[in-house]
């Protein structure tokens, strides 16, 4: 019999261990062999909220953030070798900007609310590290949303709502992503191999259903 299980998932689609996390849960659902029913939702955590609307150019980025060109690419170089366990082939070499992801999680609200939110998280994160696009443009968003079959963007975009659902996941001591909740009780951060993700949704399935005390 299977259990319905509402996995959410604290993510942002610039973070390529969220892009790993995401398919290793697709392996640990695979590993549980129909014992659950998962409902998916992305919640939106900005790497980088003060981040300028239009981004920034990523290798100053990385500089700023790593220190030197080289450390940030020994980081990249790591990742794409993760990456390509996953069936992932990250074209760091090829991403020119690191942007504001304000817009895409925005979009992938809408996407949600239209039952399409998946599809429109892969098809960002495919975008960005695969297709080296600037998720944060304007019309690569809108390409996207078309694509996905995603109505009413950008014009019934909620950027209130999905600006206080980020602040309320800070709120609960969220402070770096992936993180995988699990029916708002417990959650489990990073990329997790899929037994480890498989184990803690185990867990989550136990704790609903034993009894109340």
């Amino acid at each position: 019999m299977q259990r319905e299980l509402v996995i959410e998932i604290a993510s942002d689609v610039i973070c390529p261990w969220c892009y790993i996390g995401r398919r290793r849960l697709e392996k640990a659902l695979a590993l549980l062999d129909g014992e659950v029913k998962p409902v998916i939702r992305w919640l939106p955590f900005q790497l980088n909220p003060d981040m300028p609307e239009s981004g920034m150019a990523r290798a100053e980025y990385r500089r700023a953030k790593f220190g030197s060109v080289e450390r940030a690419r020994q980081l990249d170089e790591r990742v794409a070798a993760e990456g390509r366990g996953e069936g992932i082939a990250f074209a760091f070499d090829r991403i020119e900007r690191t942007p504001n992801t304000s817009a895409a999680h925005q979009l992938i609200d809408l996407a949600q609310s239209q039952g399409k939110g998946q599809q429109v998280v892969d098809a960002l994160f495919r975008a960005y590290f695969e297709e080296a696009r600037d998720i944060g443009d304007r019309d690569v968003l809108a390409s996207i949303a078309m694509g996905s079959g995603v109505s009413g963007w950008p014009g019934q975009a909620d950027a209130k709502a999905v600006a206080e659902l980020e602040d309320n996941m800070r709120g609960l001591g969220i402070s770096a992503v992936p993180t995988f909740i699990f029916e708002r009780k417990f959650g489990i951060s990073g990329a997790q191999p899929p037994a480890a993700l498989a184990s803690a949704i185990r867990e989550a399935i136990e704790q609903q259903e034993a009894p109340a005390k």
